[in-house]
Parts: C-alpha cells; sequence; structure tokens
C-alpha cells in the first residue's frame, strides 16, 4: 500500500463525501414512485430539511418515471442532493426517447399536468439526456439557510 492509499483509508468519513447525498434504484411502478416519496421524507427529516415541497416534486417525477419512462426490467434511479442551499433532485429512467414538454399541457391534454406542478414549487428543473438509454429530470429547490445534519446510521 503507498502512501495515498495509507492516507486515503484513514481519512475520516465525513470528509469522504462533502456533498449531502442519497441515491436509490426504484422499481418503475406506482409502488416504486410511492416508496420514492417515502424514502425524500425519510431522507429530508434526516437531513433536517423542510419535506414540503421536495416530497411533491419527488412524487410528481417518480409517477413520470413509472408512467412514461417504465421499461420493463430496468429500475429508475432517484438522487438527491444539497448544494449550499440548493436541494437538487434528479430521477433517471430509462426512456431518453421520450422527452418529457416542457411547455404547459393543452386544457385538452391527457397528461402533462404534473409537470405544471413541478414548475409551480421548484425554482429551477430541466431535463438532460443521459448516457443511451437514459434521461435525467431534474428540479431545485432552494431551502434558505439550510444546514444539514449528518446523521449517523
Amino acid at each position: 500500500m503507498n502512501q495515498e492509499t495509507a492516507e486515503a483509508a484513514h481519512a475520516p468519513a465525513e470528509l469522504a463525501s462533502p456533498i449531502p447525498n442519497f441515491t436509490v434504484l426504484l422499481s418503475p411502478t406506482r409502488r416504486g414512485a410511492r416508496l420514492a416519496r417515502l424514502l425524500t421524507t425519510e431522507q429530508l427529516r434526516n437531513w433536517g430539511l423542510p419535506l414540503d415541497p421536495a416530497a411533491h416534486v419527488v412524487g410528481e417525477l417518480a409517477a413520470n418515471a413509472a408512467t412514461h419512462g417504465r421499461v420493463p426490467g430496468r429500475s429508475f434511479r432517484l438522487t438527491l442532493y444539497v448544494v449550499g442551499e440548493t436541494l437538487r433532485i434528479e430521477v433517471t429512467d430509462t426512456r431518453g426517447d421520450r422527452m418529457p414538454r416542457t411547455q404547459p399541457p393543452s386544457a385538452e391534454a391527457d397528461s402533462g399536468r404534473g409537470l405544471v406542478l413541478v414548475e409551480a414549487l421548484a425554482d429551477r428543473w430541466g431535463v438532460s439526456p443521459g448516457r443511451p438509454p437514459r434521461k435525467t429530470v431534474w428540479a431545485e429547490i432552494t431551502v434558505p439557510g439550510a444546514t444539514v445534519k449528518q446523521v449517523s446510521r
């Protein structure tokens, strides 16, 4: 073992991940979408951050991943992280060929209203293409005075 490897092995755990983050793979089902919201509320509680509006945003993005981004046998990924006063929510699915509309739906549209809710609740949101066949729908929420407490498990 060289000197750098030895030092890294003895580094305090909190230095290994200076940005509070959480990520999980979930089944692209209604149950997976519900679990995404429940896991988000638990993680936000552990970090000492407010649950709303983030839980609603995750609920909408996860429901979209389970409904419109569903590919049998492939999971979707929920990622949460905090940088400064910004909570970033990312939901990655394996339907990069089905990008969400960034314009509001017409009054006659059968779907698309969930993203109107995301638009209203988040400070910023968008879609990033990933390595095929993936895409990530993300939202950022400003949490003034956010101080994330690290809870050991």
